[in-house]
């Protein structure tokens, strides 16, 4: 079993960047007598499973494709076996194969090669756009492109924490965003709720966010990351243009967050099943003046607290002449204490496409964070 996952590994490293479903069908069609496989990638709007070469997009919630992707576990359905193609929690999609063998181990197996190929799908992704090309069900409009070009991914896990985040309208954002790095000691999120319109929102969302990880990747603190980009973003526009972001670093081993709110979204703590909005020192958004001096507050996390980041987008989205609001907000947020972060910020936007009928109108960002406390 080990020889034929390996073959699998060795075929997806050694395939060019746009083979690599072709190369794997041909080592399970070799070994398990698989005569289909299919790569269903979930697209932009976390609504639809779209597979890379012909077929139909999978977007019944009952299905078992979708199944298989909620619980991040293999699903068998009348022969045919659904995997999980996911890597340090970010996941990419489902791949599909038929016949499955009827055998546990050949199963384990086919998950890792399934792993495997999330992996290397994650590594050729610059270089190709076959596989950005099929998880879109819909054009981008070019401001959604870069938007969606500067994210460190959607979701991301490690023993100590749990992290997703989503841009709506997911087709047609603008300036809202999100970032992340982690360095095993410490989690650096910022969340940013963009102003302006299409390009020129885009732009300026790009503008602070590269700002940020310079500063970051410098070493500084998070008071003097907020104070280089609102330089940065000044020194281009003086003044006439700003964007509002919540920057946060988490110390993974304690709990402790230390926050800088430069105008910034809501942050909301569920815990122990009560949602709190957190009061924070609102000061000036990035780029308003010049030379701005940002402080920084502390708060303590206990094992388990969910923290959620929303942008005004989403406590002002407007359905039949109704807001939102936030006491929906926080109704909703109450349910998603078992959820898992993707599947926590993926229902809170479906709620609000419910809500609007349809995609939203203005930009909104959702970030979901756990903390699960200090790990061996």
């Amino acid at each position: 079993m080990s020889e034929t996952v390996d073959q699998a590994r060795r075929a997806l490293i050694e395939s060019p960047a746009d083979l690599l479903v072709d190369r794997v069908a041909a080592v399970l069609a070799g070994s398990y007598g698989v005569t289909g496989t299919e790569l269903f990638q979930v697209d932009y709007r976390l609504s639809a499973l779209l597979p890379l070469h012909d077929g139909e997009p999978v977007t019944s919630p009952g299905h078992p494709a979708w199944r298989c992707f909620d619980h991040q576990a293999p699903i068998v359905a009348e022969q045919v076996g659904y995997l999980p193609v996911s890597m340090r929690g970010e996941r990419r999609g489902v791949l599909r194969v038929t016949p499955v063998p009827d055998d546990p181990a050949a199963l384990a197996g086919l998950a890792e090669i399934a792993t495997a190929l999330a992996h290397e799908l994650a590594a050729v992704s610059a270089g190709t756009d076959v596989y950005r090309t099929a998880r879109r069900s819909r054009r981008l409009t070019l401001a959604a492109e870069m938007q969606w070009e500067l994210l460190p991914g959607r979701s991301r896990t490690r023993p100590a924490f749990r992290l997703a985040g989503q841009l709506e309208p997911a087709y047609a954002v603008r300036g809202d965003s999100f970032d992340w790095a982690d360095d095993g000691d410490r989690l650096w999120l910022s969340t940013i709720n963009g102003s302006g319109e299409g390009i020129e929102a885009a732009m300026l969302t790009t503008l602070a966010t590269h700002a940020l990880r310079n500063a970051r990747r410098a070493g500084l603190s998070l008071a003097d990351q907020a104070a280089l980009a609102d330089q940065a973003v000044y020194d281009v526009h003086r003044g006439s243009q700003h964007l509002a972001a919540l920057l946060m670093q988490l110390e993974l081993r304690t709990g402790v967050l230390t926050v800088v709110d430069a105008g910034s979204p809501r942050l909301v703590l569920l815990r122990d099943g009560e949602v709190t909005e957190q009061p924070l020192e609102e000061q000036f958004p990035l780029g308003m003046f010049e030379a701005t001096d940002y402080r920084e507050q502390h708060l303590e996390l206990r094992r388990g607290d969910r923290l959620f980041v929303v942008s005004d987008g989403v406590i002002d989205a407007t359905g039949q002449n109704l807001r939102y609001g936030e006491t929906a907000l926080d109704r909703f947020l109450r349910r998603t204490g078992r959820m898992e972060p993707l599947d926590a910020v993926r229902s809170l936007i479906g709620d609000l496409r419910a809500f609007v009928a349809g995609d939203l109108v203005d930009d909104a960002v959702v970030v979901c964070l756990d903390w699960t406390g200090p790990q061996p």
